[in-house]
């Protein structure tokens, strides 16, 4: 090779060199451009997703802006009486007036007037001890809140864990529940319970009585060893006992705190046990079990509990209603759609249940937990319809959804019945609202707000229905 052909070549190779490190400075910034409009482009998806899901939920609705009367329907008090044709006025989200139009003198309405000629209206349903709003997907642990670690926690506050912008409740407005008892799960004092509306921007809002009472769960006086599908044979627990003295051990320490007025530290557990002590909230005891009901009775009486205690569930209590009765103790009785409790119970037990027991005397209130309760709440009216097909007059089995659960939950002074002076949160609906062919709302009210029964599950409903009727 020549000088100048070696210089030729050698010339090749740094022009070459440069190009390459031009090309390279070109993929870099070319590269970093594609990040910066993928970045632009998640961004601009995420908040479109943002944007979706706000419009996705129900917007509470805003105050009441003028009077409103309501003319012509059949209002169930909710307390066992019966308008057949009534007039409801509402002002400042209070009802200011309920009478039978037709012997009652009217003023000119000085704003809206609802014709529920043919309607029925009814006070707001009230589902007691649910887990609604604290939980959203069961399989999707960050959305489950209704426990927590510990076997006593009486200091847990279920309120601050409530999604009042949850889509499951949401769906409870459409068929009449328009209160509901947050209440949380596990442990032995699984913590308190607040009750909550079911139209509000966050806990806040929604509360209506916070902390109204703590849980309790009784210990298993019975239990049966094996699993589904091999269950063994149903013999006495070998804990009971001792479960028991745990529980009056943590109690009477909370009553020697209660004592000291001036605790060298504060103990919160030993703090939220002094409403109850004090008889200023309510203790709910979930029991079920002729036996354990009678000692939790007795555990209350020796406490001196009696008068703030709360059975929930006590499945088997129809065969002691009589003593639940004298003790002037209330249940909130255990899901009516459901099999019977006990081998040798009878089939239609959980239909009757509350009606044995109101028969001897019992303030009784429909409560739901169990399998699937978060969306069954939705059902609580037809509970009520099923207990009315069993020999009781149906405006008393409506009671057990409103005004008793009002009584037990302490919030009868505002709600459960339709009444001059208390909360305008009712609705209107086309037919006997206990009945799920005809339960259908037309107008809600929430503290006289006029809210919106739109859900998520009616959206999918109409956009589908107008897919197959654009394909017919």
């Amino acid at each position: 090779m020549t000088k100048k052909q070696f210089q030729i070549s050698n010339l090749k190779k740094q022009i070459s060199n440069f190009d390459f490190r031009i090309s390279k400075r070109e993929r870099i910034l070319r590269t970093k451009i594609k990040i910066s409009n993928n970045m632009k482009n998640i961004i601009y998806l995420a908040s479109l997703f943002l944007g979706l899901t706000a419009f996705g939920q129900q917007m509470p609705a805003a105050e009441e802006s003028q009077p409103i009367r309501i003319m012509n329907g059949t209002a169930h008090l909710g307390n066992g009486e019966v308008i057949e044709n009534s007039v409801i006025e509402i002002d400042g989200g209070k009802i200011t007036l309920i009478a039978d139009a037709t012997i009652i003198k009217l003023k000119a309405p000085t704003g809206e007037v609802i014709d529920a000629s043919g309607k029925h209206i009814y006070p707001g349903f009230i589902a007691a001890n649910t887990t609604l709003g604290l939980v959203e997907i069961d399989a999707v642990g960050a959305s489950d809140d209704e426990d927590e670690i510990g076997t006593f926690n009486p200091h847990i506050r279920s309120i601050i864990a409530y999604n009042a912008e949850s889509r499951v409740v949401e769906t409870m407005r459409p068929n009449g529940v328009l209160l509901a008892q947050i209440t949380p799960r596990g442990g032995r004092i699984s913590g308190q319970s607040s009750v909550v509306q079911m139209d509000a921007w966050n806990w806040e809002d929604a509360a209506v009585r916070m902390d109204d009472g703590i849980h309790v769960n009784w210990p298993r006086s019975f239990s049966r060893s094996g699993t589904w599908p091999d269950l063994g044979p149903i013999a006495p627990s070998d804990d009971y006992d001792k479960e028991v003295e745990e529980l009056q051990v943590f109690l009477n320490h909370g009553k020697a705190y209660k004592s000291n007025d001036n605790p060298e530290k504060k103990d919160l557990k030993m703090e939220s046990l002094k409403t109850v002590l004090n008889g200023t909230s309510k203790m709910y005891v979930h029991v079920s079990g002729e036996k354990a009901i009678l000692d939790v009775l007795a555990f209350a009486k020796a406490n001196n509990l009696t008068k703030n205690l709360v059975l929930v569930g006590a499945q088997g209590g129809e065969t002691i209603a009589t003593t639940i009765a004298a003790a002037g103790v209330p249940v909130l009785a255990g899901r009516v759609h459901d099999l019977p409790s006990r081998e040798d119970e009878d089939y239609d037990m959980p239909y009757k249940f509350p009606k044995l027991l109101a028969d001897a005397g019992v303030m009784v209130a429909l409560e739901n937990s169990g399998s699937m309760e978060r969306h069954q709440v939705r059902n609580l009216p037809f509970y009520a319809g099923t207990v009315s097909g069993f020999d009781i007059d149906v405006e008393k089995a409506l009671m057990m959804i409103t005004l008793n659960p009002a009584k037990i939950l302490g919030i009868d002074k505002d709600y459960g019945s339709l009444e001059k002076g208390k909360s305008a949160t009712l609705f209107i609906s086309e037919g006997n609202a206990l009945d799920m062919r005809t339960n259908k709302l037309s107008r809600a009210f929430i503290d006289g707000r006029d809210i919106s029964l739109g859900t998520r599950q009616k959206d999918l409903y109409e956009r589908y229905m107008d897919k197959y009727e654009r394909q017919d």
